[in-house]
């Protein structure tokens, strides 16, 4: 089987010449396996028949449902694949199909829709009320794992997985799919099956990393499964909760009740609890505060990092839940400088928490001044690091005193550190004027790629016009991040909003076409936020983006909605704009 696979897809000078005479002289042998009294061995058979025809004959042989179902899986899939060659013999699936969903037992006709998706996408809308009656049916569950197997797969799928691909069935029209997780809730929520409220959820999750318009659907289910008696449940519902944000706020009060509540999934990472208090703080509700930090840290307290989780639900990161808390920066930072010093004490100043910590005091700039003992402790002159260069710019005068500390570090193998030391230096108080003499040499010097420290030009506004022909020969002849960042230098140093804001609208048209390059798309929005003027094409474009029903993001875990919030009240602003 394996042979006969690699050569339908393998490229034609990749196989040998005389593979089809072999396959020729020895496929009645092979085709016989279809024929083998071993019912394990006839269903892995199954690919090996090579065309419609021989799965038709084993489809009125085969007396097995555990190898019936199978074939008939792959009669869809090769008569999809057939349709314009051998239109008679697709006739005749149909009629296998339309017959198996008139008189077959409720398993076989959910793969018989299955099957017919392949032939016809929207077959299945036709049949969703039998696809909700079979899958919320308890007396019918224990049958999918006695007959549903798959060719390859040594068990049987269980009821819970074979949701999955029906679900999978919708995935073209959000409405419907999200209607069907709704059905398949409401019937688990009647006779009391957990096990389907969890594959319920799971679906739940899987549509709205993919599409926002089916959380006005979905919130309700999850809110009502907060107060479900399996543990598994919470904890999907709370984390479901908790990636909608804001939206979730007609459940705080159930999800503050949560907070200590010690529930877990086997096979995931963290509490009921813990979701439930990363649901509040999303919602900004202030019950989340007491102990947040502590229990962020609790799993890098003994040991060098949390556990490994593959899949969603999965617990945040410490910086993803802290930064957005800023207006909470003085409940927050006395835990947080105690964590810091813990972990310091543990593992130096590059623990694998330092860059999360660094992150959100970045965040909260000034209001992070407390903290400013914990940052300089954690300068080093042998490494430096531009993450605390950043968070001293961003705490500004009042971080002043750690100046010193700053121009003293000389980290080995790395010149830029003297760049940045210094326009932090500015941003505390310090000479604006040696500072930009310092970066705008640096750019008129350095070559290739990288061009200097362009970036920070951008920070000194019409006081860097001196250098404007040099940022927009490197504008001009760079792609990416650093043609990003020299527009943004040119338009902040000359106060012209051309040629800069038609060089970012290069990385946000593509986004309206279908790009995914969200990365580039993020900087220039926030670009064209600082210059304050979009072309009409920009506009244009973040029209159409604005309309997409889809997540702003590459990821499809908790990051695809903080970015795609991100993302969206980019446009929002940027849109509002004269």
């Amino acid at each position: 089987m394996a042979f006969a696979h690699a050569t339908r897809t393998a490229r034609p000078d990749l196989v040998d010449a005389g593979w089809p005479a072999a396959w020729r002289r020895h496929r009645g042998a092979v085709l016989a396996l279809l024929a083998d009294p071993d019912p394990d061995v006839r269903r892995e058979a199954i690919p090996l028949a090579d065309g419609v025809v021989p799965l038709l004959e084993r489809w009125r042989a085969e007396t097995d449902p555990a190898v019936r179902l199978p074939v008939l899986l792959r009669l869809g899939w090769v008569a999809a694949e057939a349709a314009q060659a051998d239109a008679r013999s697709v006739e005749e699936v149909r009629a296998v199909l339309d017959g198996v969903l008139r008189d077959g037992e409720p398993v076989m006709k959910v793969a018989a829709v299955i099957a017919w998706e392949r032939l016809d996408p929207q077959e299945p809308v036709r049949w969703i009320d039998l696809l909700v009656e079979t899958l919320s049916d308890l007396a019918v569950r224990p049958r999918f794992e006695e007959i549903w197997y798959v060719v390859g797969v040594e068990e049987p799928w269980s009821r819970e997985a074979v949701v999955t691909w029906a679900a999978e069935l919708f995935d073209h029209d959000a409405r419907t799919a999200a209607s069907f997780v709704v059905r398949l809730a409401d019937a688990a929520a009647r006779t009391g099956d957990t096990e389907l409220s969890g594959a319920v959820l799971d679906e739940a999750w899987r549509l709205l990393v993919l599409r926002p318009s089916a959380a006005p659907a979905l919130l309700p289910v999850a809110g009502r499964l907060l107060d479900d008696p399996a543990d598994p449940v919470r904890l999907r519902a709370a984390h479901l909760l908790a990636v909608l944000g804001r939206r979730s706020a007609r459940y705080a009060d159930r999800l503050a009740t949560l907070l200590d509540d010690p529930g877990k999934d086997p096979c995931l990472e963290g509490t009921v609890g813990d979701y439930a208090r990363w649901a509040l703080t999303r919602i900004g509700d202030p019950r989340a505060l007491s102990g947040l930090v502590e229990r962020l840290y609790e799993p890098y307290r003994e040991h060098y990092g949390r556990g490994y989780c593959v899949s969603d639900p999965r617990l945040p990161d410490v910086d993803a839940v802290l930064v957005p808390l800023r207006a909470h920066a003085d409940v927050l930072l006395p835990d947080l400088r105690e964590v810091m010093r813990h972990h310091a004490a543990h593992n130096g100043g590059h623990g694998p928490l330092t860059g999360a910590f660094l992150k959100v005091l970045k965040a909260w700039g000034p209001d992070a001044l407390p903290a400013l003992p914990e940052v300089v402790a954690l300068l080093d002159d042998a490494t430096g690091s531009l993450s605390i260069v950043e968070v001293l710019a961003a705490m500004g005068p009042g971080a002043a005193s750690a100046e010193p500390a700053l121009r003293a570090c000389k980290p080995l193998n790395w010149p830029g550190y003297q760049w940045n030391a210094a326009w932090a230096a500015s941003r505390m108080g310090g000479d604006r004027r040696a500072a930009l003499r310092l970066i705008g040499d640096a750019v008129l010097t350095e070559e290739g790629p990288y061009h200097g420290p362009v970036h920070l030009l951008t920070e000194f506004g019409p006081a860097a016009a001196p250098y404007a022909d040099r940022v927009r020969h490197i504008m001009e002849n760079t792609g990416g991040l650093h043609r990003i960042e020299a527009a943004l230098a040119l338009g902040s140093g000359t106060g012209e909003p051309e040629p800069s804001i038609s060089v970012l609208a290069e990385f946000v048209l593509p986004i309206a076409d279908g790009g995914d390059d969200y990365r580039l798309f993020g900087e220039a929005l926030r670009a064209l936020a600082r210059i304050g003027t979009l072309t009409p094409a920009t506009r244009a474009a973040l029209r159409t983006v604005r309309g997409f029903d889809g997540r702003l993001a590459q990821e499809r875990n908790y990051e695809a909605f903080l970015q795609d919030e991100e993302l969206r009240a980019a446009i929002e602003y940027l849109l509002a704009l004269p």
